[in-house]
């Protein structure tokens, strides 16, 4: 049974796909549009077509950008010989306010997860071949996350570059984080740290 008018219903059931996104949540930002004056709500909806018309993949490495090529791979200044290879567009955004890195990226949208039926033709694999096949790359930096399916995507591609001559394969090393406390982490993480230590 409908509790409000059509619209209102269908605005709500449309939030309600976003992901993290309740029933409860999706109709308070459902009132909350509706209580936005006409030109914001109109601005909002325009942002909406905006980025799904304007925006789309960068041709080398697959992040969102507007036109062909994204201001990282377009850059003079960034390092093409490294690739930081990261799952989804909000990694690079990520990785890019440490400041630490300089190299180039390449985006996979997505993670092999047999679970959620997504092989690696699903992700954008074939597409980092097709970029190390032009040569002129001596790193590849795995920077998927440290869950199963990250790790899993990370094996499956380093195996897919092994023995590929002057590229070296990094993943990126997992400890305890900043002002942590060894008493309060756990286990897989403080054998990450010890794995992954380093002279100093």
């Amino acid at each position: 049974m409908q509790h409000f008018p059509a619209p209102v219903e269908k605005l709500i059931d449309c939030f309600a796909r976003l992901p993290g996104i309740g029933r409860k949540t999706a109709q308070r930002l459902a009132f909350h549009l509706l209580s936005l004056p006409a030109e914001e709500a109109e601005e909002f909806a325009a942002a909406i077509t905006s980025a799904k018309s304007e925006v789309g993949f960068c041709k080398f490495c697959q992040n969102l950008t507007v036109g062909e090529v994204c201001p990282i791979c377009s850059s003079p200044t960034r390092d093409s010989s490294v690739i930081c290879v990261v799952s989804d567009p909000k990694d690079v955004a990520a990785i890019e306010r440490t400041a630490e890195y300089s190299g180039l990226y390449h985006v996979l949208h997505g993670v092999i997860s047999p679970m959620n039926h997504i092989g690696p033709d699903d992700i954008r694999i074939r597409e980092l071949l097709a970029r190390l096949s032009g040569g002129g790359v001596r790193e590849v930096i795995l920077a998927t996350d440290p869950d199963t399916e990250g790790e899993a995507t990370a094996l499956y591609i380093s195996r897919l570059l092994r023995g590929a001559d002057g590229l070296r394969v990094t993943r990126l090393a997992y400890g305890i984080p900043i002002g942590g406390h060894l008493e309060f982490t756990d286990a897989a993480t403080l054998g990450r740290a010890i794995e992954g230590r380093r002279e100093i």
